[in-house]
């Protein structure tokens, strides 16, 4: 999901209204492109460590003095050098929307092969037909790896490719009017042979591999097309699968998508209809801090996804790293907006499985600040789901959920999870939002998943100086207990019981617009 505050997918421009350098770009993935100032970038760098080393070396090692003699023997390559060093500069310093790093990197091209051809051709004593002169320019090798490095349309690849080799001749002509060669000028036949015809057999090659990278972009984005969306750019990854940016066919609304590897989930058929089955109950859910769910299906290649709501904001694990443990009236906020949408998916016969503070979401939402989004019902159970069971006994130590946040029955195997797991993984978080610190350390999952079964946990209020009320003090460890009838039986009772915390200063709209507006800034 986004984090650091920023708005992830702006609605397409209708077709009609892009410029031609937006064209550009249809059909290339966005990430691709997006990777296109770096590589321009990288291109630039190798262009002039390349042009230094061999253009200057040789001569600074063998003949120094030659540089001296002419102006041509040096300025060319010192040009050709800084116009590259300049388009680094300007990538680093100036964020270009990706048709106009394309455009760039075209214009890149064609003058950097001119700076190659003058250095290589227009020099005193002129033009010398003979073994210099035998095998391609640079040039060449330039433009066939700018088409590697750089994926481009095949139209304008190859246009951009003839005028990028046409430096080759029209530096030789510029060499021969201004330093007639000693023994004659070339015949017109040996030189379109010499320094003509090879290039066009170069920008034929340059447009094959432009098409090839090109139709292997087009591929990449079929193969992203999940029902009516198409995935944009990936925003994360983690242990069920990848999260995406993605946009409708046909209409401008934000969404988000989280695949679900096959491998994951189970490629078996009951799986399959497990998770259609889950996912239609999630998707009827209706509580405003339960994200929502746009979609869900199964991909070609037997991955399952489902669309979602795109929000901006940060998620809790991001927040209290960045800023540090929450004032206890805040947690108390939150953790209501939690228990409102745990108790309707809990009414509705789901176990969360997996609630920690990544599945937090705290957002912007029109004009409310810190409001509370439950992400990830990708591994959701039905309460009584007996195909869950079946499926649990053929594989071998199947445990759903993080081990930090892992209610202790989960942690040691069992099948019979009910909604007082994701109570327990209430209180995880309430601790982690608390104190920044996670209710058990270990270095290992397995010694974590042991700590949550057998070991008790210290207080909150003993890991923080922030002052906690002594009541939530001992309603987290209430839902800590190891015993799951020890814990509040249901979301509902536990909202109840975070009503009866009082404070001085309660947490409002008002303290959460203050705080938005302080450290994330729109």
């Amino acid at each position: 999901m986004p984090q650091h505050g920023e708005t992830l997918l702006r609605p397409d421009e209708p077709v009609g209204h892009r410029s031609a350098a937006r064209r550009l770009t249809t059909a290339i993935p966005a990430d691709l492109l997006n990777q296109g100032a770096s590589r321009l970038q990288a291109l630039a760098l190798l262009y002039a460590f390349t042009f230094f080393m061999a253009a200057f070396v040789p001569t600074l090692i063998f003949e120094p003095g030659v540089l001296r003699e002419h102006p041509l023997h040096w300025l060319p390559g010192v040009v050709s050098i800084v116009i590259a060093l300049s388009v680094v500069a300007v990538l680093r310093t100036t964020r270009l929307e990706p048709h106009m790093v394309m455009v760039a990197a075209l214009t890149f091209e064609i003058v950097g092969s001119y700076g190659i051809a003058a250095a290589e051709f227009v020099h005193p004593p002129g033009l010398n037909v003979g073994p210099p002169w035998i095998g391609l320019s640079w040039v060449a090798a330039f433009v066939l790896i700018f088409n590697v490095v750089t994926p481009v349309p095949p139209r304008y690849a190859v246009l951009a490719a003839l005028a990028a080799v046409s430096a080759v001749p029209a530096m030789v002509l510029v060499s021969v009017a201004t330093f007639p060669p000693r023994d004659g000028t070339p015949g017109g036949l040996l030189l379109f042979f010499a320094f003509g015809f090879p290039y066009l057999l170069v920008v034929i090659m340059a447009y094959v591999g432009a098409r090839v990278v090109y139709s292997l972009g087009r591929e990449v984005s079929r193969a992203r097309e999940l029902g009516s969306y198409r995935l944009v750019e990936r925003l994360g990854a983690g242990g069920m699968g990848e999260v995406w940016k993605a946009s409708h066919r046909f209409l401008a609304r934000p969404a988000a998508i989280k695949l679900i590897q096959s491998s994951v989930a189970g490629a078996s058929d009951e799986a399959r209809r497990r998770f259609e089955r889950e996912a239609q109950v999630t998707a009827r859910l209706r509580s405003p801090y339960t994200v929502t769910l746009f979609d869900f299906g199964v991909a070609d290649n037997g991955a399952f996804y489902y669309v979602m709501e795109l929000l901006e904001g940060l998620d809790t694990d991001t927040l209290v790293k960045r800023f540090g443990p929450m004032p206890a009236e805040r947690v108390v906020y939150l953790l209501r907006q939690v228990c409102h949408s745990l108790s309707e998916a809990h009414a509705s016969g789901l176990v969360h499985r997996d609630i920690k503070p990544a599945n937090i979401f705290l957002c912007r939402y029109g004009e409310d600040h810190d409001f509370v989004k439950v992400l990830d019902f990708g591994i959701a159970k039905a309460v009584h789901d007996m195909a869950e069971t079946q499926v649990a006994l053929t594989v071998a130590n199947v445990i759903h959920g993080t081990p930090a946040f892992i209610a202790p029955e989960q942690a040691l195997g069992g099948v019979d999870v009910d909604p007082r797991a994701d109570i327990y993984s209430v209180g995880c978080v309430a601790y982690w939002l608390l104190t920044g610190q996670l209710v058990f350390a270990a270095d290992a999952p397995m010694k974590l998943l042991l700590a949550h079964a057998h070991e008790e946990p210290e207080r909150p209020s003993a890991r923080t100086e922030l002052p906690i009320p002594r009541e939530l003090d001992d309603l987290v460890l209430t839902c800590l207990a190891k015993d799951r009838a020890d814990r509040p039986a249901s979301a509902r009772r536990l909202l109840e019981r975070l009503d009866g915390v009082a404070f001085d200063r309660p947490w409002t709209d008002a303290r959460a617009r203050e705080w938005w507006q302080a450290h994330v800034p729109q």
